[in-house]
């Protein structure tokens, strides 16, 4: 999704975090987590007035998969997981664990 886009979608889901942008996804394609749609697909998202081409400022249609990054104050992911099958999600549970074991340890 194109930056300007990024604060609607912060206010619609009353996030309190900033959200990256990957424009081109040229970092998720580094990764290996890029996919194209299929034509049957695309016609689809079009009938259900999902516009990928203004949404992602070209005319790929590609979506990167589901996932989850935990980037530190740095700018480096700590920890990545994505899944193929869009029903997947990582564990909230399991997110907040990760998170915390990347807290700096202090001396009791």
């Amino acid at each position: 999704m194109l930056p300007k886009y990024s604060g609607s979608l912060i206010n619609k889901l009353g996030l309190t975090y900033p959200l990256l942008s990957d424009p081109g996804y040229s970092y998720l394609e580094q990764l290996g987590v890029v996919f194209s749609l299929p034509e049957d697909l695309i016609g689809i998202y079009r009938d259900l007035g999902t516009d990928l081409e203004r949404f992602n400022g070209d005319d790929r249609w590609r979506l990167p998969l589901v996932g989850r990054m935990i980037v530190d104050s740095d700018g480096i992911v700590r920890d990545a997981r994505f899944f193929a099958d869009h029903t997947e999600r990582a564990e909230p549970a399991e997110t907040l664990a990760r998170l915390v074991s990347l807290l700096p340890r202090t001396s009791p």
